[in-house]
Formats: structure tokens, C-alpha cells, sequence
């Protein structure tokens, strides 16, 4: 199974008997990486969860098929699914919409994991709402309308933000920098976005720049390195 990606075309390759027809199954959050909660998978649930994209289990006290939030309202939307080594557990990538634990809480193991990682992690999100807002174009919306100007109209305003942020740290006060560089943040996602690129690609580039100190070779004075 290449790079361990699960899709309807390789099903087969899984070893649902070791466990009696069922796949454990970790859900984790697709924008920042939090453990939701532990389901199980029949093929069945599997199957449902891949074509209707939303993240289905096999109730193992109910004895049938169960969509997550079919009474809470708090589903799963899949991001991807993908299998361990051994083909007999899954990893479920999806965007929670809602509290997933049955307490209330955005984690069957707790919040306080969560919590650190919440504001970063809504990078993630904003960048899933730029993406809706070019699908859609809802009128009145100043995301859609910039889109529709083109990447050269955004690339300037990226550039005019950029100014602000620097006479923001210049002369003003915190706030004012904060304010400033959310304003830049924003609009560099929608300059990834009309150029088709993501933030993704961006973090993996700058985790390529860094290399540990230790591992650094003697005569590297390139830079590249943060």
C-alpha cells in the first residue's frame, strides 16, 4: 500500500481478521494533529466513511454501523485515512465540527493538550475558509473579491501590509503590531491560495532550513540554515 494512503481501491490489503472484522481506528484533528478520540472500523464503515467523506465507526455495543455526530450534530469531515505498517489499524485525519468527546470536550483525552496548540492551528482553519470563499464566491465577501482581482492585486496588498507592519514596530505600540501583522498573515494565505500553494508547503520549507547545531557541517556558511 503505497505511503500507507487508504482509499477504495486497496481495501483489500487490510487485515480486518487479526480482529474479528474491526480496525481500530485513532482520529486525529487535520490542522493540528490533536488525538480526538479511538473508534473501530468494519469494511463496511470504512467504506461509507471514504465515499460519503464524513467518518463513520462500527458500534461494537450497539451492534451497527454509526455516524459520528448523528445525534450531537458533531461530526467528522475526512481529511485522509491512512494505515500502520502492519495493515490492521488506522490513522483518520478529519475536521471536527463541534466538541467530539461526549462531555463536551474537543478531545475524548482532554482539552489541555489541545489548548496549546488552538491558536496556531487556526491558521489551518482560515486557510480552509480562503479556500471555500474562491470555490464559492459568496457576494459581500472581501476574501472572495480580492481573489477575483488576481495575484498581482494581492501580491501588492501584501506588500502595502508588509510596510504597516514595519512602521507598526517602528512606532507603535504592541497592539498595533499584533493588529498589523494579523492583517499580513491574512493576506499571504490568500496570495498561497491564488497562486495554489499552501501553508503547508511554506512550513516544510522553513523546516528544512532548520538544521540543529550539532548537525551542521564546519564549513557551511551558506545561510540557508535558520
Amino acid at each position: 500500500m503505497a505511503n500507507n494512503a487508504v482509499n477504495l481501491t486497496n481495501l483489500d490489503a487490510l487485515d480486518f481478521g487479526k480482529s474479528g472484522g474491526l480496525l481500530p481506528a485513532v482520529v486525529q484533528h487535520a490542522g493540528d494533529d490533536t488525538v480526538l478520540m479511538l473508534g473501530y472500523m468494519n469494511r463496511e464503515a470504512l467504506v461509507t466513511t471514504l465515499a460519503r467523506r464524513r467518518v463513520v465507526f462500527f458500534s461494537r455495543s450497539k451492534g451497527r454501523l454509526w455516524e459520528k455526530g448523528e445525534t450531537s450534530g458533531h461530526s467528522l469531515e475526512l481529511d485522509e485515512i491512512r494505515s500502520d505498517c502492519d495493515l490492521d489499524a488506522l490513522l483518520v485525519r478529519a475536521w471536527p465540527r463541534g466538541p467530539i468527546c461526549h462531555s463536551g470536550s474537543s478531545s475524548c483525552f482532554g482539552d489541555a493538550a489541545r489548548a496549546e496548540s488552538q491558536p496556531v492551528a487556526f491558521l489551518a482553519t482560515l486557510e480552509r475558509v480562503i479556500d471555500d470563499r474562491l470555490a464559492r464566491r459568496p457576494a459581500g465577501s472581501y476574501t472572495a473579491q480580492l481573489l477575483s482581482q488576481g495575484p498581482t492585486r494581492i501580491a501588492q496588498k501584501v506588500g502595502e501590509e508588509g510596510v504597516e507592519v514595519a512602521l507598526a514596530a517602528a512606532r507603535g505600540n504592541d497592539r498595533e503590531v499584533i493588529d498589523e501583522v494579523a492583517d499580513l498573515l491574512y493576506h499571504v494565505l490568500v496570495l498561497l491560495k491564488a497562486r495554489g500553494l499552501t501553508l503547508g508547503e511554506v512550513l516544510r520549507e522553513l523546516q528544512a532550513r532548520h538544521v540543529p547545531t550539532n548537525e551542521r557541517s564546519g564549513g557551511d556558511s551558506s545561510g540557508a540554515a535558520l
